[in-house]
């Protein structure tokens, strides 16, 4: 997904191992850490009170259980509780069976939920029973590009992207990225990603300038443009204070680039007081990694999987428990990772399994993974550094020197606990 940054921001990571130098500034983001400071949420909770006292179980009132379905949708977005997505699921489908009209418009609605949970298939269903309605045949077809992706249905996905091609539509731009980024063109990617923000900020709509800044903030920071990638975090936040997503964006690069892990766990702090998606532990289970503190990294990791165990969340963690449980159960680890190829076969989850297989003692199996379904596939730092590890295994050193020399660039990405590994490789 992600093309590898220059040698040269390679190499002024490694010289900040011992000097990191500055990019973050408490004092931008210091307000947004205030747990009371939540206009969103207490946004959200107005209309929640609102529509609810529209609205009685048995009723089959089609505006209230979609506007009811949105505002649990939003709500899961805030806050990440798992259960708000899943009450979400229950109006549409609700909406959809009650509905004689518009069919298409609850099918996309569901689809979209269904993709929140990583239920891609089901959600692939649904876009296809959606596409039969003649209306609004090209917002069925971008999510439908959407699945494709995800699914690693790659030649669906580049057909549809040319059914709904407007180089003048922000829709059409974002995934146009999405695709550059994937063909390994992550300057392409930003230049269409920047396209799509002057629409977004020429529009002056706040829903798209809080998705393009929140993205195009990744894309920077991929590409080693980390005072870009801080800046579109931090204008995320000056139009929604308690964007989770962005504080720990600004938590990753204050640990990974400024080895400050200090302040990054302070930052971690105050967000999860309103937001509790498990991955969190897993973050601090890392920062734990680089400070050598191996009981709170075991603490953390055993608070990951006691919170995935919500049987709500589905596979939705599948990647993140594969990655713990290699290191500690790899049978489980290979289970899941072939659950995981099963559901979407991609480069990337082809690179779990091989992971998995690797440290399941399937040096072999993991090296023929690798080299079916991984290699020339994806430029993902994370892939090719697990592919480098399956080399390593089997003798293969002049491979493992090439990825070496391509991995040297993506520490900041990886993260210093990964980059350290990768300069023993």
């Amino acid at each position: 997904m992600k093309k590898i940054i220059t040698l040269f921001v390679a190499i002024l990571f490694f010289a900040c191992q011992d000097k990191p130098k500055k990019i973050t500034n408490s004092k931008d983001y210091n307000a947004y850490l205030i747990t009371s400071n939540t206009p969103s949420l207490d946004a959200i909770k107005a209309d929640l009170e609102f529509w609810q006292n529209r609205f009685k179980d048995d009723s089959t009132h089609l505006m209230e259980m979609t506007r009811l379905s949105g505002i649990h949708g939003a709500l899961f977005g805030n806050t990440g509780d798992i259960s708000e997505l899943k009450i979400s699921e229950k109006l549409i489908e609700k909406s959809l069976r009650t509905s004689a009209r518009n069919k298409d418009v609850y099918l996309r609605s569901l689809a979209h939920n269904y993709i929140s949970q990583h239920r891609f298939r089901e959600a692939q269903e649904l876009l296809d029973s959606a596409y039969k309605y003649p209306d609004n045949r090209k917002e069925t077809e971008m999510m439908l590009f959407d699945v494709a992706m995800e699914l690693g249905n790659y030649q669906s996905a580049d057909t549809l992207l040319g059914n709904i091609k407007d180089p003048k539509d922000f829709n059409y731009l974002i995934r146009l990225a999405k695709w550059s980024d994937h063909n390994g063109n992550l300057d392409a990617a930003i230049k269409y990603l920047e396209q799509a923000q002057q629409i977004a900020e020429q529009r002056n709509n706040k829903a798209l300038k809080l998705w393009i800044y929140s993205n195009i903030g990744d894309f920077y920071g991929h590409a080693g443009r980390l005072k870009d990638s801080y800046s579109s975090y931090l204008k995320t936040l000056e139009l929604e204070p308690d964007n989770a997503y962005a504080k720990k964006q600004i938590a990753w690069m204050v640990y990974s680039f400024e080895k400050n892990p200090k302040e990054a766990n302070r930052i971690l702090d105050s967000i999860m007081v309103n937001h509790k998606a498990p991955d969190y532990h897993l973050l601090k289970a890392e920062i734990a990694a680089f400070e050598g503190n191996a009981s709170e990294v075991n603490r953390q990791n055993q608070l990951f999987l006691k919170a995935t165990e919500n049987t709500n969340y589905g596979e939705m963690y599948n990647a993140y428990l594969i990655e713990l449980y290699a290191e500690t159960a790899p049978e489980t680890a290979l289970r899941l990772a072939e659950t995981e190829v099963n559901n979407r076969a991609t480069p990337e989850t082809y690179q779990l399994l091989a992971y998995a297989q690797l440290k399941a003692g399937q040096k072999e199996a993991a090296l023929k993974t690798i080299e079916e379904q991984v290699a020339g596939k994806t430029s993902e730092p994370k892939a090719l550094f697990n592919a480098a590890l399956v080399y390593k295994a089997n003798g293969m050193d002049k491979k493992v020197a090439s990825f070496k020399e391509e991995l040297l660039g993506a520490g900041y990405e990886l993260g210093p606990v990964t980059a350290k590994a990768i300069s023993k490789l």
